[in-house]
């Protein structure tokens, strides 16, 4: 068929991947390729040419092909290409697959992300209480919003308090609110946040940073639904859907008797865990090609083409911030971009890999001998209050992970 009968497909019944001569009657490829562009149908594109002409393989490589191979083609190479497109535009389906179900904020198809925005639909259409667990950066806030996109409150409030950013003293009138006088100071009446979430979802980020002091009073509003504001004695009824985030461990808080025991079980009625980005690597070619357009509208640039040596130096580093350490190095990255190709600080991202790399061999290496020693000292009893995980200030699933992970076994001791 002819480029014409291709455009007039449109998008939806496109092919997953396209093989396109360069000289083709009517429409040639490259300019078929930049109909494709303007109509922002992403389909993988394989160009062939009977000539070998490096500024036109240039050119269509910095538009977005995929691959330019010059004829006589080798089967093997051209099997591989379509294998990569494929692979490419199934992932490309599966994000905006994400945008469709009310996720379009939320970047990735790695299994463990897969998974978490199942979990996401199953509880969000419910009332139930939601406790996100990630490390800082993995986007809990998202997943938050998620919950309350697909839920019956989508048109209701969301209102989110970060719980570590406000001062212990100040946190109890900014969740339940105060009336005049109640101390001083409160010149006028103040409208908690639970009130004004009255109605639809209320976020509380970083719910480990709460006080113990202030943690029976949100969990009898939990419980009941009510609460009375500082200075107060009228009770304020409310219908609040909570979603609580945490990046510290709950379980082992209760146990150090940091954290309330009844409160932390009435949080965690539906628990969502997320990964951190060193065990979504294939998440991060979309969150990179994600935040080098959002820059790049931002600023009024043009990115086109993102180096592969960059993008395996980006997969190979562990990122301890998370995706919100990639992001701000992508920001850098655009502004260093000063035409079509992005230009990372590539120097100092490689230096950063190899000195957690060789860290991390150290370290793992320090962390085996000790929980072999330790395992000694207890005769291999992992559980229980004399056993190792007790010991290490682990808990036992936790102990055991780290041995399957260290390759360590009684029989290889």
């Amino acid at each position: 068929s002819s480029a014409q009968d291709l455009l007039a497909c449109g998008g939806s019944d496109m092919p997953s991947c396209l093989v396109l001569d360069v000289q083709m009657p009517g429409l040639n490829g490259l300019d078929l390729q930049s109909e494709l562009i303007a109509a922002d149908i992403q389909t993988p594109i394989i160009f062939i040419t009977g000539h070998g002409d490096i500024p036109m393989c240039v050119r269509a490589i910095k538009a977005g092909a995929l691959e330019f191979l010059t004829k006589p083609i080798d089967n093997e190479d051209l099997l591989n290409a379509v294998r990569q497109g494929i692979a490419r535009d199934r992932k490309t389906r599966q994000q905006q697959d994400l945008v469709e179900r009310n996720f379009e904020e939320i970047i990735g198809v790695s299994r463990s992300l897969t998974a978490s925005l199942k979990l996401v639909e199953t509880v969000g259409p419910t009332d139930s209480t939601v406790l996100i667990e990630g490390e800082t950066g993995t986007g809990k806030e998202l997943i938050a919003r998620a919950v309350h996109n697909v839920s019956g409150r989508p048109t209701r409030p969301f209102v989110k308090v970060n719980c570590a950013a406000i001062p212990s003293g100040l946190l109890e009138s900014e969740l339940f609110g105060h009336e005049r006088g109640a101390f001083t100071g409160a010149v006028s009446q103040k409208i908690g946040r639970f009130e004004l979430a009255d109605g639809g979802t209320l976020f509380l980020d970083e719910v480990g940073d709460i006080p113990l002091e202030l943690q029976p009073k949100l969990l009898r509003v939990l419980q009941e639904q009510e609460f009375e504001r500082l200075g107060s004695t009228r009770t304020q009824h409310v219908d609040v859907r909570l979603v609580a985030a945490t990046n510290r461990d709950l379980e082992q808080m209760v146990e150090n008797k940091q954290f309330r025991e009844d409160l932390y079980f009435r949080l965690n009625v539906f628990p969502i865990r997320l990964s951190p980005l060193r065990e979504r690597a294939e998440d991060i070619p979309l969150l990179v090609r994600h935040f080098v357009d959002k820059y790049a509208r931002r600023m009024n640039k043009r990115i086109e083409t993102i180096p592969d040596e960059v993008m395996q130096w980006l997969q190979r580093y562990t990122w301890p911030g998370n995706i919100r350490e990639l992001q701000n190095f992508i920001e850098r990255s655009v502004i260093l971009s000063t035409d079509r190709l992005l230009h990372t600080p590539l120097s100092e991202l490689r230096n950063k890999v190899e000195h957690l790399e060789a860290a991390g061999e150290t370290l793992d290496k320090a962390e085996r001998e000790h929980i072999l020693k330790v395992l000694e000292q207890t005769k291999w009893v992992i559980g229980g209050p004399r056993g190792a995980a007790s010991r290490l200030g682990l808990k036992r699933t936790t102990l055991l992970s780290k041995m399957q992970r260290l390759g360590i076994s009684r029989s290889t001791a």
